[in-house]
């Protein structure tokens, strides 16, 4: 008996070491001015096992500032949205649809309040954030669906809004960067016009799951393992090479010709990098007029960890000027 505790504790140790090791080699490519001490409790996957924990921490609310009015509607009677209206705006002011993050299975708008009210305060524009399904409850396409139902009635709604119909733009990131670029792609195909799409380290390909090397990349906020978890939650069923439903992963789409004016940014240290960048590209080659930015040394969700750092202050003032640019 005393032996075998001794090699389950020798395990868990050697477990330990290795744990620390791969850690602190991944904090050490971390760009300085975005390090943090959290970094080490975001390494580990998410997994259906501890998806309730995550679940909570993303029901924390932020504050989406003093001069900021947040209201809640009901989109179709059961797609909870809130609305950032700023104190300050001419009107009829723009508008964007802003798609919250967390690989498709958590998050909440209350979570990134923080954000979108600075966004609809330094542009003076109407935010519409809708609390779409998540799975693995609720696979495609009941997320994108929410998230177009709440477009539609933004659109349906313009003049109780004050917006301007015909100046509206999709943000998002990581899972919202891939709702968001699925938006763009149901809005070209439906006849919706947008004037701008802003994919933030988007999760746009299924088929990264299926790399066997990550290059270091996915050591914290989303891993490998997470992103697996995710689309395969998203999905109803593990990922293959072989085919994807429409809209489900934006990347796997051939005709990019005519989508809306991309803003596309992702860390290298971001396990979504390879495939952004080459999404980017294409969109580009498609003749729609894209800005790729890439910032070395950085994690997903960098923007909120360390939103100080001047890289971070940078990556977000290039979303911001993409915007006043095309809306």
């Amino acid at each position: 008996m005393k032996r075998i505790a001794a090699v389950i504790g020798l395990t868990l140790v050697a477990a330990m070491v290795r744990g620390h090791l791969a850690v602190r080699e991944g904090l050490s490519r971390v760009a300085p001015e975005l390090r943090s001490p959290v970094l080490p409790y975001v390494a580990a996957p998410l997994t259906a096992k501890n998806l309730w924990v995550l679940r909570l921490i993303f029901k924390i609310r932020t504050r989406p500032g003093s001069d900021v009015t947040v209201t809640q509607r009901f989109v179709e009677s059961s797609v909870r949205t809130l609305v950032f209206i700023p104190k300050h705006r001419l009107t009829p002011s723009p508008a964007v649809l802003w798609i919250h993050g967390g690989g498709y299975v958590v998050g909440t708008p209350e979570f990134e309040a923080a954000g979108t009210g600075r966004l609809a305060r330094d542009l003076g524009v109407v935010a519409v954030s809708p609390d779409y399904r998540l799975a693995p409850e609720h696979p495609f396409p009941a997320g994108l669906d929410d998230c177009m139902a709440a477009l539609r009635w933004m659109l349906a709604n313009a003049d109780d809004l004050g917006v301007d119909p015909t100046r509206v733009a999709v943000i998002g990131a990581s899972a919202g960067g891939g709702l968001a670029a699925a938006v763009a792609q149901r809005c070209r195909d439906e006849g919706i016009g947008l004037r701008a799409q802003v994919l933030v380290y988007p999760m746009l390909d299924d088929r990264s799951t299926l790399r066997g090397d990550h290059r270091g990349q996915g050591r914290f906020a989303w891993t490998p393992e997470s992103n697996a978890f995710g689309w395969t939650a998203y999905l109803g069923r593990a990922p293959r090479l072989s085919d994807a439903p429409e809209y489900a992963a934006p990347a796997r789409r051939l005709d990019l010709v005519g989508l809306p004016p991309a803003w596309v940014g992702v860390g290298d240290l971001d396990v979504f990098h390879d495939e952004d960048i080459d999404y980017a590209a294409r969109l580009k080659a498609a003749g729609v007029p894209t800005e790729l930015v890439t910032v070395p040394g950085m994690y997903p969700g960098a923007d909120g960890v360390k939103p100080n750092a001047p890289s971070m202050r940078e990556f977000r003032a290039s979303i911001e000027a993409h915007l006043r640019t095309h809306l």
